[in-house]
């Protein structure tokens, strides 16, 4: 498994990384299976996480279950394309809190395509960070710092391969 990073010039996050396993399996992973991959800190509710969700749908909800029984919206299902796209909105402010103005939101397109070798390369698009303000640069500045989309993404490789 490779983690690729680069800075693209209109400021997006951008990270690509290979998994050793089909494109139908890994979309699955990354999408029905994200609550086996998606590290427990890494939430917007008041309480800690319990399950982690995305809705296999244009118009589906992404948000997490917590232990005290609320939910936190974090997205919104933009593309669903099975199993090569998926565009969610990311409905997450730069206080890291939910954003509820779409308006607002950030939006990270994920691209699954195979490679002769039949592994997938899976490339990552955060982007749109102005639409939330003159904060959006330390929005864009976290997601790709150290816990951000090339460590995810390497959790994520890591499950999918092992579950092929």
């Amino acid at each position: 498994m490779t983690v690729s990073t680069q800075s693209p010039p209109e400021a997006s996050v951008r990270k690509t990384v290979l998994v050793n396993a089909s494109p139908d399996h890994t979309f699955r992973v990354f999408t029905d299976g994200m609550d086996t991959w998606w590290p427990r800190e890494h939430h917007v509710g008041n309480a800690p996480m319990k399950r982690v969700r995305i809705e296999g749908r244009t118009g589906g909800r992404c948000y997490t279950e917590h232990t005290d029984g609320s939910e936190s919206d974090w997205g919104l299902v933009l593309v669903w394309d099975p199993p090569r796209r998926l565009v969610p909105a990311w409905k997450i402010n730069t206080s890291w809190k939910p954003e509820s103005d779409l308006a607002k939101s950030s939006e990270v397109e994920v691209r699954f395509t195979r490679e002769a070798n039949g592994s997938t390369r899976v490339d990552l698009e955060h982007r749109r960070f102005d639409h939330l303000g003159e904060a959006g640069e330390t929005m864009r500045t976290g997601v790709d710092g150290t816990q951000g989309w090339g460590w995810l993404l390497q959790q994520f490789a890591e499950q999918a391969a092992r579950t092929e």
